[in-house]
């Protein structure tokens, strides 16, 4: 277990939106506000973790045949005792998040680690890929959901932040208006402002994993004419 390695494949090079390209239609649709981004993301962090430690634990007595069956089942038990949670404790993201919460079942992202990674690999290993993968999906919520917000309506931590009040959980935060919202880019509020970001960010992740690869390439034509020379 490499704890940095799996790190920085989480939340840079297999980044599980930016990379793999899972999980994306609730990506677009949620991350309309801070609050939204960070209660999915942390649901989604929660119930991958879980999940990947319940299947790797149990990953030795489920038959090859069902085991997609059996991932479904764990993965519904967990998102059911975080939706019950949710509703429970911070009923105003149970409602703004509304069916997305439930859908969490079948998000490509945690059946995929179950499926690629859980299922091949001991409990600890599970813990902290469901850890950083979570993270990473996490931070590219975020990172959505500032751009989006902040460029949209010129405001930073609706929902989740009030200048009275602090941090909020009933989503009544009312943010940080930076500049008014009449010079925002008010298209990037709407659904298309989703498939905007996204697009943008897919692009500069792809930039900057290219960069780092022909950076690499390079270092190793160096170190191998230098091993020629010597």
């Amino acid at each position: 277990m490499n704890f940095k390695r799996q790190l920085k494949e989480g939340v840079i090079t297999n980044n599980p939106i930016l990379v793999q390209q899972l999980g994306m239609c609730a990506t677009m649709a949620i991350t309309t506000s801070l609050f939204n981004g960070v209660g999915m993301g942390l649901s989604v962090l929660i119930i991958l973790t879980c999940c990947n430690v319940a299947v790797s634990a149990v990953r030795k007595f489920i038959p090859d045949e069902i085991r997609l069956a059996i991932f479904v089942v764990i993965i519904a038990g967990f998102v059911t005792i975080v939706d019950l949670l949710l509703q429970a404790f911070i009923p105003a993201l149970s409602e703004s998040l509304g069916v997305f919460i439930p859908l969490i079942v079948v998000n490509c992202i945690i059946i995929g680690r179950a499926e690629a990674f859980c299922q091949k690999n001991p409990v600890g290993a599970s813990f902290v890929d469901g850890i950083t993968q979570g993270l990473g999906y996490t931070v590219v919520l975020v990172i959505m959901c500032v751009i989006r917000e902040l460029l949209g309506s010129g405001r930073f931590g609706g929902g989740l932040i009030d200048l009275a009040k602090g941090i909020t959980l009933d989503g009544t935060g009312t943010g940080i208006q930076l500049f008014n919202s009449d010079y925002g880019a008010s298209i990037l509020t709407l659904p298309v402002g989703g498939f905007l970001t996204l697009g943008f960010l897919f692009a500069a992740m792809q930039a900057a994993l290219k960069k780092s690869a022909k950076k690499k390439a390079a270092a190793a034509k160096t170190e191998e004419k230098e091993d020629e020379a010597a």
